[in-house]
């Protein structure tokens, strides 16, 4: 009974006084890592989402209702105290981004390559470390580019299907939906330009709730001009998705942004390494697949790779 009365009183110390025991950096450092989790379930909602609203239509009603509840938990943006150059460059890089990954997941031929895409998108943890070698003169080993040449490998894996590294089949698999792999290999890219770009120039601002606010209006410009109009969905299941969601990255991007500006920056990235394996596997389960044994070799080729590409850099 004692012993319990000590647990007891320990968890409750903790509980209360957590905030005054981490320090301004660990609290960022912690927000990052809550980032990593929540965008670890985007693959396989989005999907949803976008089956259930339409590729354009679901995806302006996703960034609408996370823009609203930045704007109401968050205030709306003051620009007046952002840096100009930074604002202009990154607002374009995080459109292009979100625009570039929901489109392709939406226009995705089929649930398996909602998976593949996934993983495109997630070269940005190695393509963050060589734009930082370029851009923010950060010091590596030589080591760097044999895990940036695994990751690739990895892709090729995990396009190839059964035909282990094959380089016919990944071109078979890109053929059957060209734009969907380039959004993405796109988006893989603004991603990582728009983290180094934060990091350096940012001054602390956290421009998240404007920069959905814009991702929003232009999805609903082009929703309205796109053939494909918007669905209405009459299943109260996926209004849920829609909100949790929209919740989901609500919390993750700004949590993100304090992160990557005030955090431990090189522990968000090793932990963002295992992002690929922790958003396919939650993907495979909400979306009912499950992938080949050469799919899962491709995602451990990737994290790997990626871990090199960090080790490199300390």
């Amino acid at each position: 009974m004692t012993e319990f009365h000590r647990l007891y009183e320990t968890t409750c110390f903790i509980y209360f006084n957590w905030d005054s025991m981490i320090n301004n950096s660990q609290r960022a450092t912690l927000s990052g890592l809550l980032a990593i989790v929540l965008w670890s379930t985007s693959v396989g909602l989005i999907r949803s989402i976008t089956e259930n609203f339409g590729t354009l239509g679901g995806a302006a009603m996703l960034y609408s209702a996370t823009a609203l509840l930045l704007c109401f938990t968050r205030g709306f943006p003051r620009l007046h105290t952002a840096p100009k150059g930074w604002l202009l460059s990154a607002s374009l890089l995080f459109v292009s981004y979100e625009i570039a990954l929901t489109t392709s997941l939406g226009l995705a031929a089929n649930r398996q390559q909602v998976l593949e895409l996934g993983i495109v998108n997630y070269l940005w943890p190695s393509l963050t470390i060589v734009l930082a070698i370029l851009l923010n003169n950060q010091r590596c080993r030589f080591w760097l580019w044999p895990g940036l040449i695994l990751s690739l490998v990895g892709i090729i894996r995990v396009l190839g299907g059964d035909d282990a590294v094959s380089l016919t089949a990944l071109k078979i698999n890109i053929q059957q939906q060209p734009l969907a792999y380039a959004l993405a290999g796109y988006a893989a890219f603004s991603w990582a330009l728009y983290n180094n770009l934060t990091r350096r120039f940012a001054a602390g601002y956290n421009g998240v709730t404007l920069f959905f606010l814009v991702t929003s209006l232009t999805l609903w410009a082009g929703t309205i001009f796109s053939p494909h109009p918007l669905k209405l969905s009459g299943q109260p299941a996926a209004w849920f998705e829609l909100l949790i969601m929209a919740c989901f990255f609500a919390v993750a991007y700004f949590s993100w942004d304090r992160g990557i500006q005030r955090g431990n920056l090189s522990l968000l990235a090793a932990a963002s390494y295992f992002t690929p394996v922790l958003s396919s596997l939650l993907a495979a389960l909400w979306l009912g697949i499950t992938p080949a044994a050469a799919f899962w070799q491709g995602v451990a080729m990737v994290t790997l790779g990626s871990l090199i590409c960090w080790r490199a850099t300390r």
